[in-house]
């Protein structure tokens, strides 16, 4: 039994930003941070101050955090990037919105006063006296402070303050992971209603000293207690008046907080077994749940619900009869074969959330180096006569300028090639085409063609398969690279329009050039050439496609099998240390490094021999570097033991805070069932003879600060979690109940049955009852689970005056 919390977060747009460049522009980009720790940098878009970014994320994180921040940056190639401004919400402010978050918030401005992080180790207690007490403060260690200074740490010095006086422990140079163990006592009279005032300060020499954070520790509660001791949180000083709001402009957002307590896996077999038994019946035995299920889901949750319906029947290796499943119900209710699989059913959706989870790898096979030229060549392409703009083109010659005529023209010829190159990929690719992809599309080939066997529809099978790999596939990957994790940036207007002129031409040989498509851009006619060739090939390549036999599946999935994927791979720096001496930022080397499930190995090049480093089962830990240790605020450590059992770290530098959380997600993910996990790590390292984070002398120190084994990003390659996926169809189906309730009533009193819901030997609705009886235990195992129950609040001494 487990509570896992995540975070939904789309970054859609912004508006109204100020100009932070001389050119009266910005360039903005966004950072999230949850706990003041960097998770997410979004890509940059240039000279604009109403940015898009439509970019999405899932964030694993554990139950215990406090906020999500969003910062508005402006990217400087030569300075500091300017910071514009903020939006935070509290874990209480997502709380309060069960649905999630949406809409437009006020961009405020970043007070360093109140940009603190870290806890602080306190132990308080009450000592009684004759005629006073005495209220005793030890102040132990701090971890994870604000580095204000330029060297990333600061100076950290704490001030306890109590009916007015005043101490100060001693100022440690250079680290925020200090430690004190220094104790203060103060007079206090029984019934004392000041409160003790913690504060941590970062010490300058000449400038002003710098907030840190502070803790409020109400005394009154204190005389019950007598003593104390926990890591409390930092706090901001109080909000200082701040512009009007408006003036920094606003960002739109979608968030949502999702807390879920997973059961032990035996709790969901009833709901699974009973879900898995419809599909295998199919459209033998009464089908009646999918259908419920997908009649009672609203619009805006059908995609989520189907995310999660196609991911609990692939871990049962069931997601080819579920699907199929599904397109009969589409076809059993579509008369006119070009309205098929055009609506935003559950058919659709469950299809497009395949084509990602199972094929995301293969498309970037054979898309990835056609969006690689066109990212590289940034030529000027337009067909579209309204919209040329021959200033933008230069000069063809020494003087004289392009023509409108030769710019469509050269248009076309760099359309066609990038076009033609795309379709000769695809092509080739039918051996590379996971083979439960190509045993879908096989089911979805032959149940069309049986459902529209005339030969007036002899293309529609074709169309059928080019709907999805095409149309909800192939092109949005086209046009938004980014968010299939084809490129790290989005592209600029250039290269924007390129893309979606190469996407519409795919639409159309996806549509097997149907009049209808040609007539509604009459200026895409100079690829007719290309496109009507591009049938012929689509459908000699779909036509291989679906030519799959039930035994040449299983032995294609048993081949991949054994291949073992990687999980992630991509070039790093590795950072040695050279014999006994100090560790230097300059000793490192780029190599080629791939992550599977038994190893994380390196080459030399991507397709030298691999080396393995570590063996997955020893990896112990994989965690932050701070800034300070090399230079570099994108530097990770894998803490491991070697083949003798002795603790070694491996120090990999990536390029960027994006990189770094995937390559750390990917880390934690295979490695979160190894045993002799760390709960404790030092983000510094050992230099000389000491740690430079806290700077401990004992290299075998257990750690100064806590592991985050439990932050994850979600991709696209991330392992089932079955049980979590059960979890989420029983809260969805929990909602649904009172209608549910409500069916089954109709069906007993036989005003509602059709023949949807009848079948031979079982009353039309026995499914039903036992999909309602099996939410019913499903219920009553959460509301006996301690996880369930609220949890009691850890340091309930902490109290934030105000």
């Amino acid at each position: 039994m487990a509570k896992r919390s995540s975070l939904s977060i789309r970054i859609v747009e912004g508006k109204n930003l100020p100009a932070k460049d001389i050119n009266g522009s910005s360039d903005p980009y966004c950072i999230v941070k949850v706990d003041n720790e960097p998770i997410i940098r979004t890509a940059t878009v240039w000279k604009t101050l109403c940015p898009f970014w439509g970019e999405e994320y899932q964030v694993h994180l554990p139950p215990t955090f406090h906020a999500v921040a969003f910062y508005v940056m402006d990217e400087d190639a030569l300075s500091r990037d300017d910071v514009i401004g903020k939006v935070c919400l509290t874990k209480d402010t997502l709380a309060a919105h069960p649905k999630g978050f949406s809409g437009w918030a006020h961009l405020t401005e970043v007070d360093p006063d109140e940009e603190v992080q870290g806890e602080i180790h306190l132990r308080l207690e009450l000592v009684p006296g004759t005629r006073a007490g005495r209220l005793r403060c030890s102040v132990l260690e701090a971890r994870d402070l604000a580095p204000k200074d330029r060297n990333g740490a600061s100076d950290p010095f704490v001030r306890v303050r109590y009916n007015g006086r005043t101490q100060e422990t001693s100022i440690v140079k250079k680290s925020c992971y200090p430690r004190w163990n220094e104790t203060f006592e103060f007079e206090v009279e029984e019934g004392a209603t000041e409160a003790l005032c913690v504060e941590a300060w970062d010490w300058d020499l000449v400038s002003r000293n710098d907030f840190l954070g502070k803790v409020m520790v109400n005394v009154q509660r204190l005389w019950a207690a007598q003593q104390e001791e926990g890591w409390f949180q930092l706090q901001p000083d109080l909000p200082k008046r701040r512009r009007e709001e408006g003036n920094l402009g606003s960002l739109q957002l979608e968030v949502r907080l999702r807390d879920e307590t997973v059961l032990p896996s035996g709790c969901y077999q009833p709901l699974v077994q009973l879900l898995c038994r419809e599909v295998k019946l199919g459209t033998q035995g009464p089908a009646q749940l999918i259908p419920l299920i997908e009649e009672m889901t609203s619009t805006e949750c059908r995609q989520e619900v189907a995310t999660n319906l196609l991911k609990l029947f692939l871990g049962q290796g069931l997601a080819k009869g579920f699907l199929d499943l599904l397109f009969q119900l589409e076809l059993s209710r579509t008369n006119e074969a070009n309205t098929l699989f055009r609506s935003n059913s559950l058919a659709t959706k469950s299809m497009e959330s395949f084509l990602k989870v199972a094929g995301m790898r293969y498309l970037h096979s054979i898309l990835g180096p056609i969006i690689d030229r066109v990212f590289e060549e940034k030529k000027y392409v337009e067909l579209d006569p309204s919209k040329v703009e021959v200033k933008d083109v230069g000069c063809s010659g020494l003087h004289r300028p392009q023509t409108e005529a030769e710019v469509l023209q050269q248009s076309a010829r760099t359309l066609s090639a990038h076009l033609g190159a795309l379709l000769s990929a695809l092509c080739r690719s039918v051996r590379a085409c996971p083979a439960v992809v190509r045993a879908t599309f096989r089911q979805l080939f032959l149940r069309v063609r049986e459902r529209f066997p005339s030969v007036q529809h002899e293309n529609v099978p074709f169309i059928a398969v080019t709907s999805f790999l095409c149309l909800r596939f192939v092109s949005p990957a086209i046009m938004a690279p980014k968010l299939f994790h084809l490129r790290e940036r989005h592209a600029d207007a250039r290269t924007s329009r390129t893309l979606l002129l190469l996407a519409k031409a795919i639409q159309n040989v996806g549509n097997m050039d149907t009049p209808a498509s040609r007539a509604k851009e009459a200026w895409m006619e100079p690829l007719q050439p290309t496109v009507r060739q591009g049938v012929a090939q689509l459908k000699d390549f779909i036509t291989k496609l679906v030519d799959i036999e039930e035994k040449e599946e299983l032995d294609l999935q048993r081949a991949l099998s054994l291949q073992m994927p990687p999980v992630k791979e991509g070039p790093l720096f590795i950072h040695r240390t050279k014999g006994k001496g100090p560790l230097m930022s300059s000793s490192f080397k780029k190599l080629y490094f791939s992550l599977t499930t038994e190893a994380l190995s390196f080459a030399k090049t991507p397709s030298s021999k691999k080396s393995a480093l570590i063996k997955l089962a020893n990896i112990r830990a994989a965690e932050k570097v701070e800034e300070k240790s090399f230079g570099s605020s994108h530097v990770m450590q894998v803490i491991y033991t070697d083949d003798t059992g002795r603790p070694q770290t491996a120090y990999l530098q990536c390029k960027c805070v994006n990189e770094l959380n995937q390559w750390l997600s990917a880390l934690r993910k295979v490695s979160i069932n190894n045993t002799g996990l760390l709960g404790s790590y030092h983000p510094g390292v050992f230099r000389g003879d000491k740690w430079s984070c806290c700077h401990q002398k004992d290299k075998t120190d257990l750690g100064c600060d806590r592991t985050r084994s439990r932050v994850t990003l979600q991709e696209w390659n991330d392992p089932l979690d079955h049980d979590l996926e059960a979890q989420l169809i029983y809260r969805h189906l929990l909602g649904m109940e009172a209608a549910l309730r409500e069916k089954h009533q109709q069906l007993s009193a036989g005003t509602g049955a059709g023949s949807t819901f009848t079948g031979p030997g079982e009353a039309p609705e026995d499914r039903l009852a036992q999909l309602l009886q099996v939410l019913q235990d499903l219920r009553e195992a959460h509301s006996c689970s301690p996880a369930s129950s609220p949890a009691s609040e850890p340091n309930c001494l902490l109290e934030l005056q105000t």
